[in-house]
């Protein structure tokens, strides 16, 4: 398998629907397809597509998304950010996401999204300012209140094994806390 197989198939049309949808069939999909490739983007196995914007993109997608298809509501679905979030922030460094489309470049910076640092989404505010979709970018503001908020995603508390303050279990009982 190659990095355009994880492009062809994350960008095709019949899947954007699926993107951020809890669905188990779609799960099962990745994790026949992907699993292998999941593997060994953990243990850094895919430098090789580095050479390119596009391979460094899949990669991320890899660890970023289809961690959290294969791992839904458990602590592994965000063992690979860290890793994917270095991956972005080197593109960046080089400006190769400037070569990427703007759906593409979303995907890329979502790993500033998904962090739980304060520092990390003073940045990402100004990419998905600058990226100019205004969903993203509502996501991102969201996103980033808590986190201003909390410093981390209380909806991730219990999977993680992190006890929850009382501010944050009020939080968890009102409308889009979870994400």
């Amino acid at each position: 398998m190659n990095y355009q197989d994880v492009l062809d198939f994350w960008f095709a049309p019949d899947h954007t629907n699926f993107w951020f949808a809890k669905d188990s069939l779609f799960d099962d999909e990745i994790r026949t397809q992907f699993s292998t490739v999941h593997q060994q983007a953990t243990q850094a196995e895919l430098w090789s597509w580095r050479q390119t914007v596009e391979g460094r993109l899949a990669e991320i997608i890899v660890l970023d998304q289809f961690s959290r298809n294969l791992y839904r509501d458990q602590a592994q679905a965000f063992a690979q950010d860290s890793m994917a979030l270095a991956l972005a922030q080197e593109a960046i460094t080089q400006q190769l996401d400037a070569q990427l489309s703007p759906e593409q470049r979303s995907f890329l910076y979502m790993p500033f999204m998904h962090s739980e640092s304060k520092l990390i989404h003073e940045f990402a505010l100004k990419l998905f300012q600058k990226l100019g979709n205004e969903i993203n970018l509502s996501f991102e503001k969201k996103h980033k209140v808590i986190i201003d908020q909390f410093g981390r995603y209380p909806h991730r508390n219990a999977i993680l094994g992190r006890q929850s303050t009382p501010e944050e279990l009020e939080f968890l009982t009102q409308p889009n806390s979870h994400f």
